[in-house]
């Protein structure tokens, strides 16, 4: 492990020129399920973020954390489609905390069902919320970047989004030229849809996303809202044969060729196992794909930080050991 780990650190410091122009950003953590929820602390038990978790999340070794937002449940009717003052506000204290505590902090659009449903019709909505988020932020440090759109899905295929984002980016841009803007395939970021990712070759300060959560049965093992059948997958454990290594090995070596071949800097977005699985072997897991990731010259951001994935819990007001020690070895 310290063998791999030393070998991950060298390629990180070591990154193609290519990635010159996008910060290294290292290790994070999701703060999922606080403002993708359609009202902060519906989906936390009426949690809400503290300026203690941004200070836990740096001491525990963390680097950055990925903003989930649910902007467009925040915004005003047609033509202008304003954010809520009020909201802006309260991602204003995020960006503020994340400063404050030394952490890089991504604003990652998130939860637009209405998007993914009829993107013809809802996509100058879209173009209209992010000319607002870049004008916005335009004066905020560098260590904040944007997130056109978590997981494109359903009628959002590659052709529309492709197009979609060639329109998102120019919004930024009127502001922001230089800001490091995320962006993935379709297909909920899926790596086997990174060939038909099309990028402004123009533009090098983006840096391209993927998720991983395979195998799925495991990850999601009795995941209600994926639905009641996922309970015949409850016990499944994942145990590190060199097999089950090789899968992930595989598929990271795929998105890392893809990086390499269109010379963009590539960044594993989220990642993570269901509580209802074992905790040692969602441990396990966690642990090689964080290593994986590494190895590969990937940053990555952990799904997520207190909820149903959590390596943290907030009850306790403890982080869960095993998935701690996965994300940051001692």
């Amino acid at each position: 492990m310290k063998q791999l780990l030393a070998l991950a650190l060298t390629i990180l410091a070591a990154l193609p020129s290519f990635a010159d122009d996008v910060p290294q950003i290292g290790r994070g953590l999701n703060l999922g399920n606080f403002l993708e929820a359609p009202s902060e602390g519906a989906w936390t038990d009426g949690r809400l973020l503290q300026e203690s978790d941004f200070a836990n999340i740096k001491q525990a070794g963390f680097t950055f954390v990925r903003v989930p937002i649910r902007w467009a449940s925040h915004t005003g009717p047609a033509p202008d489609f304003t954010v809520d003052p009020a909201f802006f506000s309260r991602i204003d204290w995020v960006v503020a905390q994340a400063e404050k505590n030394g952490l890089t902090a991504i604003l990652d659009y998130h939860g637009d069902d209405p998007l993914m449903k009829t993107p013809d019709a809802e996509s100058d909505r879209f173009i209209a919320i992010w000319q607002q988020i870049a004008e916005h932020y335009k004066d905020a440090p560098p260590t904040i970047l944007f997130e056109l759109l978590n997981e494109p899905n359903g009628k959002l295929d590659a052709p529309h989004w492709n197009a979609l984002l060639a329109r998102a980016l120019a919004a930024v841009r009127v502001h922001n030229p230089t800001r490091t803007v995320v962006v993935g395939p379709v297909q909920w970021n899926s790596i086997s849809e990174l060939k038909d990712l099309t990028l402004p070759a123009n533009d090098t300060h983006l840096l391209v996303t993927f998720h991983y959560y395979e195998p799925f049965h495991f990850t999601h093992q009795g995941a209600p809202w994926i639905g009641p059948f996922m309970n015949q997958y409850l016990g499944t454990k994942w145990l590190g044969t060199e097999a089950e290594k090789k899968t992930i090995n595989d598929d990271f070596a795929k998105a890392a060729a893809w990086g390499h071949e269109h010379r963009r800097p590539m960044y594993l977005g989220e990642f993570g196992a269901f509580s209802k699985g074992p905790l040692h072997s969602r441990a396990r897991w966690t642990a090689c794909v964080a290593r994986t990731a590494e190895a590969h010259g990937l940053a990555w951001s952990y799904w997520e930080y207190s909820q149903g994935f959590g390596a943290y819990d907030p009850v306790a007001q403890q982080w869960r050991a095993p998935l701690l020690h996965a994300l940051i070895p001692n």
